[in-house]
């Protein structure tokens, strides 16, 4: 896909084919109805930011539980930076993140983050390659992106695959010290398909080459 507007070279392919891939409501409702022991129906939720938040690409981004769709038990905001042989996704924590509730399903609570409302998530960054018709991404490597647990500390362990419709993810939280496995889906990866597309929503700001 090309797209020339002015200020040429803003988005690269694979960056801009990426943020249309991620733009949307995934839900893992054939996963959880076929494995309801192992496996609870979620929803995974990248609404785009407006491309004055960052001067970029941008999503605010929520995980709920198909039960409790206001709730969620995760957000954050994303910025996708073209690092050339790979797109480098920083995640931003929200300082009070219950007021954004339901904000990737009301665009009235999106336009109500500012960027004075978050803070950088360091050395939790993902970084994702274009595989055909795929992109994997994995968290930055180091074992520095620390999630404290049940008085536990643990670093994050995160591969996903995108496609154009699926997002599939596995997410685990490993002891500091020994290297086990303290919290993350013992089953596998949770394995999203999109329900809901947000792609047109992704801004369209200079040259897509």
């Amino acid at each position: 896909m090309t797209v020339s507007l002015s200020n040429p070279g803003t988005y690269s392919s694979d960056l801009f084919l990426l943020a249309q891939w991620m733009a949307g409501d995934f839900s893992n409702h054939k996963q959880a109805q076929a494995n309801p022991k192992e496996f609870a129906h979620i929803h995974v939720l990248f609404r785009p930011l407006a491309f004055d938040f960052f001067s970029s690409i941008g999503f605010y981004s929520e995980q709920v539980y198909d039960y409790d769709l206001w709730t969620p038990y995760r957000q954050g905001v994303h910025k996708l930076v073209d690092k050339g042989d790979h797109i480098y996704i920083e995640n931003y924590a929200l300082k009070d993140r219950f007021i954004y509730a339901g904000a990737a399903r009301e665009l009235d609570i999106l336009r109500t983050i500012t960027p004075d409302q978050i803070e950088r998530r360091c050395h939790c960054s993902m970084v994702f390659t274009r595989t055909g018709n795929m992109f994997r991404g994995a968290v930055e490597p180091g074992n520095q992106c620390l999630i404290p647990k049940n008085g536990q500390q643990t670093y994050l362990i995160s591969d996903v695959e995108i496609t154009e419709n699926t997002w599939n993810s596995l997410d685990k939280g490993m002891d500091i010290e020994t290297h086990e496995q303290i919290w993350g889906s013992s089953s596998g990866s949770l394995c999203f398909e999109k329900s809901q597309n947000f792609a047109h929503e992704v801004p369209l700001v200079g040259e897509i080459c």
